[in-house]
């Protein structure tokens, strides 16, 4: 695995992080697209038949610990846990540690102890001395149970003996120590208890009571170290010396007194046990091993030491048992741990008890830290306030901005929120805070972007759509320039000057050559700067509301006196370069900002649709780029395999498409929201949907939307629900799945029009 840190994987949506994986070779094309739609779940048929009495499968959040480099090989670590601050905190330590040079970790074979005790003996020490003579028997006679567990060179490995003094006279206790391999061994180990008990019984001439394993596996040890230099400790307000003595003190307060040293290991298994869950493994078997080796002595003590080493150096040192397996039924029966174990790269048992061994040393190093330093409820604040404001359905565009006013204000709370979100939304609602304010005689231009309702894709091969403005706009500004034409996009980071009548790599570019060689301006030196809110590659309109705003800029500057339909058969000619074969509805859209039932044609059926009352649409946006271009080119050959077949599709989208037209006119949105979803199933068919589009679709439909279906070209982009009276609660429930989301409305009554 190459150096692999993911910055800032936090600030990503959902999808986005899922494809920067799949980028990274971390998650196989197979297990991205498991993870997108929801396979890698656990079933309700599979947990039946792994527990009793099942009614259901419970959730938990799976996240990824970051920047790890253990025994020189780099990790992104599975980690499955509800408490906030947890992933967090052992990513930032796992980094710091990695400045450091990484953990170093080892660990001894993967030992676990079955215990046999023997009762009713006249002479233990003789029976003692019997069951150690006849070792090689006992130890034979175990492995011939398994032996495909010796043929992976595992199976039982030695025997051990003690007596103990009991109110009913001496026990025996026989430890079989057992090399389990990959496997946790659990079940493995009591079958070869159950199976030598005889034999031990006609050696002793006395009573096998109890034979099971023990889960103190100190048999299987793991140490994990880290040293870290002292610039690297420094934090706010505190030198990295001050750092270094402080976690030194803090770590002696654990070892020194035992109600310390239980929340000082509650937080190192707060890591393991987050990757015990996450690969399958009994987290609490690992639990009561932790402890009880933490009581090994005269009292409960802490499991790690933080010393100065000779270099001077933070050096921390943890050592606990740690039995895991990779292999078992549990295991298999769990479709997300073959992917956990996968985004591991593991290959052995040992390989992951070293890795969970750091883990609980990072993640004991982050709660130290933060304990010496800021205070550690800071950081669960923060956390804590990143989880309301998602909850309350903040925005990615706000969503920063609504947890620091909530820290500051000291009310982590939904309501406060809530009022927070208000509050911002009504400030900015009808301000473009990217575009500067225009000067006097400066030309400043906007045009709309677009949903459809119903009809892609068919409206192509002369089907009607419906399509409606939303509130997302893409504004121009063109200056006199020098040297050509500087055309200038901040969001996007274009900032280039075009060549004219060169080869354009980005079509923006070719699109604007035909604009300037239509109006005669092809030879004008000009600055043109673009501030674009429709999101690019989304089926959001971008391309055409760019071409409209643009064309209206260019008028404004030089005077030209362009009619609305010339601004908009100019931005068609424009999409032409960008889509190939377009329908023309972006660009009609765009132009004229209208909710229209269209076909195409020469020229085109446009007529405006209006609704007794505003509908209510809540419109989510994937991450996904798509470019429509591609997807019609993809109808396109598929439908010349099969012509009619593709056209009976067509044919039915149209006839639902009229039947929606009138939905909306009467106000009759179940009608509508239904023939939205009979649409969803036809885009389907013509395979332009995607699972993270089916699952922004099952979102809003799960949370009462009464139609969802995507919108554009498909192949990612964006969705669309329609609702009545619960688009914030769509919207909410789709941010808070990591999306962005936006209420708006269509079709609107043409008295409220401005």
């Amino acid at each position: 695995m190459n150096d692999i840190r993911l910055s800032n994987f936090f600030q990503q949506t959902l999808d986005q992080r899922l494809k920067r994986l799949q980028r990274q070779r971390i998650l196989d094309d197979q297990d991205y697209l498991a993870l997108l739609d929801g396979r890698h779940l656990l079933s309700t048929d599979a947990a039946d038949k792994m527990v009793e009495n099942v009614i259901g499968v419970f959730g938990l959040p799976l996240g990824l610990g970051l920047n790890f480099l253990i025994n020189s090989k780099n990790y992104v670590v599975p980690m499955v846990v509800e408490e906030p601050s947890v992933i967090a905190a052992v990513s930032a330590a796992a980094k710091l540690g990695r400045r450091a040079g990484g953990f170093k970790c080892q660990s001894t074979e993967p030992l676990l102890i079955g215990q046999i005790q023997v009762v009713g003996i006249e002479h233990s020490s003789q029976a003692k001395q019997a069951i150690l003579q006849h070792k090689d028997e006992i130890l034979n006679l175990a492995n011939s149970l398994h032996p495909k567990m010796v043929a992976r060179g595992g199976g039982a490995r030695d025997l051990e003996v003690m007596v103990a003094a009991a109110s009913a006279g001496d026990m025996l206790i026989v430890h079989l120590l057992v090399d389990t391999r990959d496997a946790m061994g659990a079940n493995l180990v009591n079958s070869m208890c159950e199976g030598v008990a005889t034999l031990i019984e006609k050696i002793t001439h006395a009573k096998v009571f109890l034979r099971i394993l023990s889960n103190l596996t100190d048999r299987s040890l793991v140490r994990s170290e880290v040293a870290i230099p002292t610039d690297l400790l420094k934090a706010k307000g505190f030198s990295g010396e001050q750092v270094l003595e402080r976690i030194i003190t803090a770590n002696e307060f654990a070892s020194l007194n035992p109600h310390r040293a239980a929340t000082h290991n509650k937080g190192i298994m707060n890591g393991i046990d987050a990757v015990a869950i996450a690969t399958g493994n009994d987290w609490r078997a690992i639990e009561a091993a932790a402890h009880a080796y933490a009581a090994r002595g005269p009292t409960y003590t802490a499991l790690t030491k933080w010393y100065r080493n000779q270099d001077g150096h933070l050096t921390g040192i943890l050592e606990l048992p740690l039995k895991v397996g990779i292999v078992g039924g549990s295991m298999q029966c769990n479709p997300m741990v073959a992917i956990t174990q996968r985004i591991l790269g593991i290959h052995s048992a040992r390989e992951l008890a070293e890795v969970m061994g750091a883990v609980g040393l990072s993640q004991n190093l982050a709660a130290l830290r933060a304990l010496v330093t800021e205070g550690i409820q800071r950081g669960h604040m923060s956390l804590q306030a990143r989880n309301v404001a998602m909850a309350a359905g903040a925005t990615a565009d706000i969503h920063d901005d609504v947890v620091e006013q909530m820290i500051q204000s000291g009310e982590v709370k939904l309501w406060k929120a809530r009022q927070i979100i208000h509050h911002i939304k009504h400030k900015k609602e009808f301000r473009e805070p990217e575009v500067p304010d225009s000067k006097p005689g400066e030309a400043l231009s906007a045009a709309m972007g677009k949903i459809i309702l119903l009809g892609e894709h068919a409206v192509v091969y002369g089907s009607h759509a419906i399509a409606a403005p939303i509130p997302l706009a893409v504004r121009a500004k063109v200056e006199d320039g020098d040297d050509g034409v500087h055309l200038i996009v901040p969001r996007w980071g274009l900032d280039e000057r075009l060549q004219r009548g060169g080869h354009h790599r980005y079509s923006i570019y070719r699109a604007l050559d035909i604009i300037l060689q239509d109006l005669d301006l092809d030879h004008a030196d000009l600055r043109i700067e673009i501030y674009p809110r429709v999101p690019r590659a989304m089926g959001l309109g971008a391309s055409a509301a760019i071409a409209v705003a643009i064309i209206r800029a260019l008028a404004a500057h030089f005077n030209l006196k362009l009619s609305e339909t010339e601004i908009s058969n100019l931005a068609y000619r424009s999409e032409k370069v960008v889509h190939g074969t377009p329908s023309g509805i972006d660009n009609t859209v765009a132009t004229f900002a209208k909710s229209i039932l269209f076909k195409k044609g020469e020229p085109p059926l446009v007529k405006e649709i209006n609704a007794v009352k505003p509908i209510p649409v809540v419109i989510g946006i994937s991450g996904v780029e798509s470019l429509t271009a591609k997807m019609v080119a993809k109808v396109r050959r598929a439908r010349e395999k099969n012509k009619s077949l593709y056209d009976t599709i067509f044919q039915d989208i149209d006839r639902l498409t009229l039947q929606a037209a009138e939905a909306i006119q009467s106000n009759d949105l179940e009608t509508l929201g239904e023939l939205m979803n009979i649409n969803q199933g036809l885009l389907n068919a013509l395979q332009v949907s995607t699972p993270v589009l089916e699952k922004l679709i099952e979102i809003a439909r799960r949370h009462g939307a009464l139609g969802a279906k995507l919108t554009g070209g498909g192949g990612g982009g964006a969705v669309i629900a329609v609702c009545r009276e619960n688009a914030a609660e769509v919207a909410g429930a789709m941010t808070g799945a990591g999306y962005q989301a936006l209420v708006t409305q269509i079709a609107m009554p043409v008295e409220q029009k401005e």
